[in-house]
């Protein structure tokens, strides 16, 4: 069974006696932010707990990850329900997963447009994935039909993934040149055990209200030493440095040799992860090299 892979925030939706919460992955309550989802939700006028992804919209749109950063969104969002965990009192989470979709499905039947139901296929993976990516998607979720619901990582649930995405943690900035204000780029790291490993500079996918965020985040995070666990080698001219406490989502081609990011881009800060969770990972599509050596897909977390 094969879903579209949506970036936005992983949301749980709990509804009880009529009254509705949203929350992220890390547990932060975020109904207030999605008021209209919140309502949406309540409108099912059921006792319920859905998994899904808040996405932000233009029209019938999923767009990308920067959208849900706005404030607010600039089409408005979606909760796109992808599983259905409790239903008037009732666990499914040990139900089929084929099950668990069918019951979504009547559920949704006539929900407001800001509660939308993911589209799934069955059959040929690979031409829907060449598809996918064709289309400019994030990618494909790739899941087991039959698999109980995890509250984990599972191998029953599989990111195929288009285009190299990480979350990165960021340790610090420089100056801007040129026309740029604000700042230059972000100097960022991942984890390896406790240690923070640089990873490079990302200087690209920032506007002008982004860069003005950015700079009132760090601001107040300033720091006076490095939160590297080595110098920066070759020295960034005009680095500042901030405690590591923002985490960044970024797209790149690959990890080069030096364990540096080729070409990152800058899609959105995730206030859904810790950054002790920043670590490094392929993430690579099937179709690369080391994916046809083994590494096909990354189990998805829940």
């Amino acid at each position: 069974m094969l879903e579209r892979k949506l970036d936005g925030v992983r949301c749980i939706a709990v509804a009880a006696g009529g009254h509705v919460r949203l929350f992220t992955r890390n547990e932060l309550d975020r109904t207030a932010r999605w008021p209209a989802v919140a309502r949406a939700v309540a409108a099912l006028g059921r006792d319920l707990v859905l998994d899904g992804e808040v996405v932000g919209m233009a029209g019938d749109e999923p767009l990308g990850f920067q959208a849900i950063q706005s404030l607010p969104p600039r089409d408005g969002v979606a909760l796109f329900a992808f599983d259905v965990l409790h239903l008037d009192g009732a666990d499914l989470r040990a139900r089929p997963l084929r099950e668990r979709r069918a019951i979504l499905e009547e559920l949704m039947a006539g929900a407001a447009s800001e509660l939308r139901l993911t589209e799934v296929w069955e059959g040929d993976g690979g031409e829907r994935y060449a598809d996918a990516c064709k289309a400019g998607w994030e990618g494909l979720i790739a899941k087991v039909a039959d698999s109980p619901y995890a509250g984990g990582r599972s191998r029953d649930w599989l990111k195929l993934k288009c285009l190299a995405e990480q979350e990165v943690v960021v340790g610090g900035w420089s100056d801007p040149r040129g026309s740029r204000t604000g700042l230059g780029a972000l100097l960022v790291g991942v984890y390896d055990g406790d240690a923070l490993r640089y990873a490079g500079k990302v200087g690209t996918g920032f506007d002008r209200r982004t860069l003005d965020d950015l700079v009132g985040r760090l601001g107040p995070l300033a720091r006076d030493t490095s939160p590297f666990a080595e110098p920066i080698k070759p020295r960034v001219p005009g680095a500042h440095w901030v405690e590591p406490r923002l985490v960044a989502q970024v797209a790149f081609q690959e990890w080069t040799s030096a364990g540096r990011l080729r070409q990152p881009r800058f899609h959105g800060l995730r206030e859904d992860k810790a950054p002790a969770g920043a670590r490094r990972r392929h993430g690579r599509c099937p179709a690369c090299p080391a994916a046809r050596a083994g590494h096909a897909g990354a189990p998805l977390t829940q």
